[in-house]
Order: C-alpha cells, then structure tokens, then sequence
C-alpha cells in the first residue's frame, strides 16, 4: 500500500478549503476513489468488526477487444478493482477511516501496449456535521462529484474532462448544504480544484447541475510541452423516469513558455434503461487551438442476474493538435469491447 505524507500545498488553495468547511454544518456526501471507466453501480457489502465498519465494492470484467481501425490487434482482456472503506465514529462524533481502492488490468487500452499494470488510491479521512477532509490520492474527488453519468456498458467517451490535473497527493473536502454539495482539492504543487453540485427533484423530474473550475498541470503528445492550465465547466442532467440526458460545456487555456492555446468541448449523452437492457449514446466536439476534437461512444449493457451482465461498447476517438510543430494531442482510435461483468 501507498505511503501517505501531507503535502505541502499553496496559502490560496488551502484558504479556500478551510472556508469551505466553516461555512455552515453540512452532512457527509458519498465519496469514491475509483476514477476509472468501470465503477459498479451495486450495493456495497458491509460488516461491523468491532467499533469499525468494513464497506467494500468489487467488479470483474472478462472481455474481448477489438481495434476497428488495425484489424490484427485484437486480444482478450480482464479488469479486476475493488474498493474497501473502514471507518470509526469517535466519542466526539467525528467519523475517521481509510479508504483503498487498486485496479488491475491485463491490457491497458489507455496506454497503447501497456499489459498488466496495478493502480491504487489510498485517502486518510475524517468527517463530522461539517462534512469530511481526505488526505492522499484525492486529486479526483471533485471530478467524480461534477462529471457527467457514465455511459452504459463498455462505453467511455474520451475527452469529457479537462486536461490540466492535480497531482495524485493532496488535500480535499466533501460537504452537503441542502441540495447543494459543495467539494474541493488541492496538491503538493498549489494547484486548485473546485466544484459544486445542485440537484432536486421538481415534479416528476431531477435536475442536477454542476459547475467546476481547476488550475493544474498538462503534458503535451511529446512528453516536453509542460503546460499549466485553467479551466472552467458546467454540467447539466435531466433524469426521467428510465431515462437520463445530461450535457457538459467546458473552456481551458493552456499556457507555456510557447504561444499559449485555448481549448473548448461540448459533450451530451443520453442514457436509457428497459426492463434488463441499459443502452447509452455519446458524442463529444471541441477544438484545441482550431483544430477539431471528436468523440463518440455507445454502450451495451444486457443483466443477467443481481451484480452479473453481459456488455458492449464501441468508442471513436479522434484528434491531432500540434504548436510549433510539436503535437501537443494526438489520439486516433476506434475500438469496440465484449464483455462478462460481475459486480458486488
């Protein structure tokens, strides 16, 4: 297991997070540490042992791959995560724990060629009327509280997020107000990431809205571009019965000691359930610097039983910017997935 030190992080940011947890008392919010494509949508197992509750979710999926656009690289693959969190209440009544999550994967499609690799996030905790601080491997906290519904089955569309990230060390907050959930996180380095959420049923429909904005650190296609970014993005969603839609905006600039580069995206997708089928479409268009962005999924997925379905997924990835002559991002892919899922 990781070793978790507390980073050293800038006044601003930290200002920010200490005013967060001051403003007014607020209740815990579900939080996870998987920022992976799959995530089970189950109910966790929980068990008391002694004064501390064990909750954990597991997922393993067997598949078949298929690269559309190289015919010969095909290949089977299997995903196996878990998420365990064990946790205390005090005679204080403030709520302590740690929570573990670690991914293996025989064949990494976010890396081309990349075979058997592990990743984890491990997080201390502690949480009361206020809400919760985390910290450790918590630079995905606010993009799993703002992001848009994953897609159905095998489906996961490329680029709905920004490119600027934290670094994996840092510090976070979690807190309800009301229909609000107010999350934010900081790294080593100072930078920043901040979001809020709003959801509330009215009639026979939910909304949720979310806005987010970051200032991190991004990597260009040649491992050189070093650039630091700042971004801004809203997410909406409409849930209806079966049925959800939802649609995410997001601008980033992006500067370095070249020319700096603005980006921006659009996203939507539309997610529907029928008896035991679950069926999801998405499409993605921005522009980085003039030239085109483009992403599309769509997604299968067939239950056979509590935990256990078969799924499917196509996703088509598309685009090359480059800045004095430097490719900055370059993915060009298309590649469907069979699979045999189960989930706890």
């Amino acid at each position: 297991m990781k070793s978790i030190r507390i980073p050293h992080v800038g006044v601003a940011p930290l200002c920010l997070l200490l005013l967060t947890a001051t403003v007014q008392p607020a209740a815990a919010q579900n939080i996870s540490l998987n920022y992976e494509s799959l995530s089970t949508m189950e109910e966790p197992l929980a068990r008391h042992v002694g004064d501390v509750t064990v909750v954990l979710t597991s997922l393993l999926d067997t598949r078949l791959l298929h690269d559309i656009e190289y015919s010969d690289d095909n290949g089977a693959d299997i995903v196996g995560n878990f998420e365990i969190d064990a946790h205390t209440q005090l005679s204080n009544r403030w709520r302590v724990g740690i929570r573990y999550f670690g991914q293996y994967d025989t064949n990494d499609l976010s890396v081309k060629g990349t075979e058997n690799t592990y990743r984890d996030n491990v997080a201390l905790e502690a949480g009361g009327v206020w809400g919760t601080m985390l910290v450790g491997n918590v630079s995905g906290i606010v993009r799993e509280q703002t992001r848009r519904i994953r897609g159905a089955g095998n489906a996961a569309v490329d680029f709905d997020n920004v490119l600027g990230r934290l670094e994996e060390q840092g510090v976070a907050y979690v807190g309800r107000y009301g229909p609000w959930v107010a999350s934010a996180a900081a790294d080593e380095d100072g930078n920043y990431d901040l979001g809020g959420m709003y959801q509330r049923p009215l009639g026979r429909r939910d909304y949720r809205l979310t806005f987010r904005t970051t200032e991190g650190a991004f990597i260009g296609h040649d491992d050189e571009s070093l650039f630091e970014t700042r971004s801004a993005g809203l997410v909406g969603e409409i849930i209806y019965g079966s049925m959800a839609i939802d649609a995410g905006f997001g601008f980033e600039r992006l500067t370095s000691e070249l020319p700096d580069m603005d980006r921006w995206y659009l996203t939507t997708g539309i997610r529907r359930k029928l008896g035991v089928l679950s069926l999801s479409l998405e499409g993605h268009y921005g522009q980085i610097e003039g030239e085109n962005e483009v992403a599309a999924s769509l997604g299968v997925q067939y239950d056979l039983a509590r935990g256990m379905s078969v799924n499917f997924g196509i996703n088509h990835a598309d685009v090359l910017a480059t800045l004095d002559n430097r490719p900055v991002l370059d993915i060009q892919r298309t590649n469907a997935a069979l699979s045999l899922r189960y989930a706890f």
